[in-house]
This record gives structure tokens, C-alpha cells and sequence, in this order.
């Protein structure tokens, strides 16, 4: 099959042979990402336990920047597929611009957030009950500053992995993320710790190598585009701004990002319950743990959707039915498996997951970390298989069209549901390790949220293929 074919295979290859080849990289290149998200936290909190609660405070604000960028590549993926499945190759050409503009426009939002925001936003949410608030203030300040106001690399980086995505090209966009992860990975320790002349920046040190990955990954994204992916090489003769493919990816994105802001919204009102107990520096840092180490296996999972975007809306476009259905009942499968084995690690071995970010220079934290966070990865993993179904349902939405569907699902189950819950449970029960029941109670009314929207966009889409 020649190169310019190479979507061709969306609609021909077997399912059980199609979703691990086109998911299985953007997996593989996602636990790469998971890994050195956990790598920059395990040396952060080498470097200081403070700066792993300036970093976890900062966080919410971080993903707010990831969820536009990805969230609008999502609405890029799903456009692009169902234009090569339309057999409309120009059409892609010109959505492909399109999805640029957006991409720019949403970096260039974070820039001046990053200029003139960061330092306000940050003292918002250090709250005086923390011990040392003046030291967590100031570091992220500047950590949340340099990840922000650099955002362009970024941006571009998701543009260039889901234009490769898109043509089931899975591979070279696995190759995008890697270079971008170990790129991240070997700067870490080097300006955290002073290593090899370099000066010791501590968690600047820590964004600073954030970025420099993502221009790294950005700039092979773009020249493994240019040079292997010609059904969506960038050519300025399909350069023109149109507002249907604009109404198109932002359809889509919207939704997406609005899902993805939630969980910073979210990630912000727990920190507010976790700050009102005595023992919050702690449970804060074990809610931050708990993200960076869940998403060694949500991340995979999220790969998975990621591919079925492509297959599903390209398939849809093509108006082959059979394959749609196929391809969601082999990701299901995935997925579950995928999430029983992050069960399992959750379970069994917890107090093992919370001892790598272990610091000696702070031995009480530390402490009350392990006892909190034993309890917690525990209640929450037991909600990891209803998730798996969630996930693989509400991408079904989005690559069909019905991103409200799968945006409705995350605002209840993570505003509507698990913040409040949280919220009485602490109120209730005054023991921090009780509040973690919010995340199984909020999956399980998420679920069937989902399965209801499921049959509805079945009855009313899928079925009439």
C-alpha cells in the first residue's frame, strides 16, 4: 500500500488487527508521557517536598493548558478522518490549516496568562493554613509562569500528533511524543540538581525541561509531517480560514476541552476540601501522586481513544456501520483489561507506589503521605473498570460528532457529582481518608450517564448507517 493510501487501511483492515496498530504507539508513546510526568515529580520531590505542593497547586492550571490543546486536537482528528473517509482529500488539506489557527490561538491565550496572570492565580490558591506558603507561593509562581507563557511548543505538538493520527499513522506520532518525552527525562535531573555545570533551578528547573520537550517534539512532529504523511502535508495552496471547518473542529474541541477543564476544576475544589484538614500538606501531595501514578494507566486507555477516533470517524464518514460497531466492542475489550491490571497494582501494592516519592529531608510528611495514600489508591482503583467503559463510550461521541455527549458525562460526574460528594463526605466524617469514596460514587453515576447517551446516539446515528 503506498504511503498517500495509507488511511485506506482505516476501512479495510480487520478490527482485531486495526485498533492495536494504530493504538498500541500513541500507548506506548502515552506511558512514556505518564512515566516522565512521574519522573519530574519523584525529582521534585527529591529536590524539596514543598515544591511537589507548589507543583500540585500549579497543576490545575497546567492541565487547563493541556485540555484546550488537546481537547481542540481532538475536534483536528476527527475532522481530518472524516474527510480522508469522504474520499475528500483537499477538504482535509484545508481543515488541516484550519486546525493550525486554532492550535496558535490557543497558545497565544496561555502566553498572556503565563505574563500577567500566573503570579495572581498562584496566590489565589496557596492557602495560609499550608506550612511554608511563602516558599510554595514563589516556586509555583515560577514554575507555573515558564510552563504558560512558553506554551507554543505545546500546541504544536498535539497539532503535529493528531495530523499524523488522523491517517492512521500511529507510529510516527509514538516517535513526535518519545522525543519529546526522553527529551524531558534527561533534562530533569540535570537543571533540578545543577548537574553537568548547568545551575541548580529546582522546580524551574523542572519547567524549563517541560518545554524545551515539548519545541523537541513539536519540531519532529513537524518534520515527520512535511516528509511521511502526504494526505495532510501542509501546502499553502489549501491555506484559507474557512468557517465551516472551524464550526467543525470547534464542535468537537469545545467539548473536549470543557471535559478536560473540568478535572482542573475539579483537581482545584479538592485541593480547597483537602486544605481544611489538619494533615493537608500531606493530602495534597498524595493527591498529586495519586494523578501522576494513575496516569501510567489511564494514559494507555486515553491512547486507545485516541486511535479509535480515527477509525470510527472515518468509518462513520464511509458509512460503513459493521466496522463502527466492531471497532468499539475490540477497544471495550482493551480497555478493560488494560484497567483490571491498574486495578490489581492499585490494590496489592500501594504503599509500595507512594514509597518512590519518599523524602528524607521531610520524614513526617512523608509518613502521613504513605498512610493517607495507601488508603486512597486503594478506594479509588475500585472504580478503574467502570472507567474503562466511560472512556471508550464518550470517545464514541466524539468521533461521530456528539462531543455534548461526552462534555455532559464530565460535568457530572466531576462537578455535579464528585465534588459535592467530597464535600459531604468530609463534612460528615472529618477524615481525610473517607473523602476518596467521592471518585467510585461519582464513576458509577457517570456510567450510566453514558450508557444513556450511548443507546440515544445508537438509535439515532450508528444503527442508521
Amino acid at each position: 500500500m503506498q504511503s498517500g493510501d495509507r488511511s485506506a487501511i482505516l476501512g479495510s483492515m480487520p478490527m482485531t488487527r486495526l485498533v492495536p496498530k494504530v493504538s498500541i504507539p500513541i500507548m506506548f508513546s502515552m506511558l512514556v508521557q505518564a512515566l516522565y510526568n512521574i519522573v519530574d515529580s519523584i525529582f521534585v520531590s527529591r529536590f524539596d517536598p514543598n515544591g511537589l505542593t507548589a507543583v500540585s497547586l500549579a497543576m490545575p492550571f497546567q492541565m487547563l493548558m493541556i485540555a484546550l490543546s488537546t481537547g481542540m486536537g481532538t475536534g483536528i482528528n476527527s475532522l481530518l478522518s472524516r474527510r480522508l473517509g469522504e474520499k475528500n482529500r483537499e477538504g482535509a488539506s484545508r481543515a488541516a490549516w484550519n486546525g493550525l489557527f486554532v492550535e496558535a490561538c490557543g497558545s497565544v491565550l496561555f502566553v498572556l496568562f503565563g505574563l500577567l496572570l500566573a503570579g495572581t492565580t498562584m496566590r489565589a490558591v496557596v492557602s495560609e493554613n499550608l506550612a511554608n506558603a511563602g516558599s510554595i507561593l514563589s516556586m509555583g509562581t515560577s514554575y507555573l509562569t515558564i510552563v504558560t507563557a512558553l506554551s507554543m511548543g505545546l500546541f504544536l505538538a498535539i497539532y503535529f500528533e493528531r495530523m499524523l493520527q488522523a491517517t492512521g499513522n500511529s507510529v510516527l506520532s509514538m516517535v513526535t511524543q518519545l522525543c519529546g518525552a526522553v527529551t524531558n527525562i534527561i533534562l530533569d535531573p540535570i537543571m533540578i540538581f545543577g548537574l553537568l555545570g548547568f545551575p541548580r533551578l529546582g522546580v524551574s528547573g523542572a519547567a524549563i525541561a517541560t518545554v524545551i520537550g515539548q519545541f523537541v517534539s513539536a519540531l519532529i512532529g513537524f518534520l515527520l509531517n512535511q516528509k511521511k504523511n502526504p494526505e495532510l502535508r501542509l501546502s499553502r495552496k489549501y491555506f484559507q480560514i474557512n468557517r465551516k471547518d472551524l464550526s467543525g473542529i470547534i464542535s468537537v474541541g469545545l467539548p473536549s476541552t470543557v471535559m478536560a477543564s473540568i478535572g482542573s476544576a475539579m483537581n482545584i475544589g479538592m485541593n480547597a476540601i483537602l486544605s481544611g484538614f489538619a494533615q493537608s500538606n500531606a493530602a495534597l501531595n498524595v493527591m498529586s501522586v495519586y494523578f501522576k501514578l494513575q496516569s501510567f494507566i489511564f494514559m494507555p486507555v486515553f491512547g486507545l481513544s485516541n486511535g479509535i477516533i480515527a477509525i470510527i470517524a472515518y468509518n462513520y464518514g464511509a458509512r460503513i456501520r459493521e466496522r463502527v460497531y466492531g471497532c468499539i466492542k475490540v477497544a471495550l475489550c482493551w480497555a478493560c483489561v488494560i484497567m483490571l491490571i491498574g486495578t490489581l497494582v492499585f490494590m496489592f501494592f500501594p504503599g509500595q507506589l507512594m514509597s518512590i516519592f519518599e523524602s528524607e529531608a521531610e520524614a513526617e510528611i512523608t509518613a502521613q503521605m504513605t498512610d493517607i495514600g495507601v488508603v486512597a489508591m486503594r478506594i479509588i482503583s475500585s472504580s478503574f473498570l467502570l472507567a474503562a467503559i466511560g472512556i471508550t463510550l464518550s470517545t464514541v461521541f466524539q468521533a461521530v460528532g456528539r462531543g455534548s455527549y461526552s462534555m455532559i458525562m464530565s460535568i457530572c460526574r466531576q462537578l455535579v457529582i464528585l465534588l459535592p460528594s467530597a464535600w459531604i463526605i468530609a463534612r460528615l466524617t472529618n477524615d481525610v481518608k473517607a473523602v476518596w469514596w467521592c471518585f467510585p460514587i461519582a464513576e458509577l453515576a457517570a456510567l450510566a450517564i453514558c450508557i444513556f447517551f450511548y443507546r440515544k446516539c445508537d438509535r439515532e446515528m450508528l444503527s442508521k448507517m
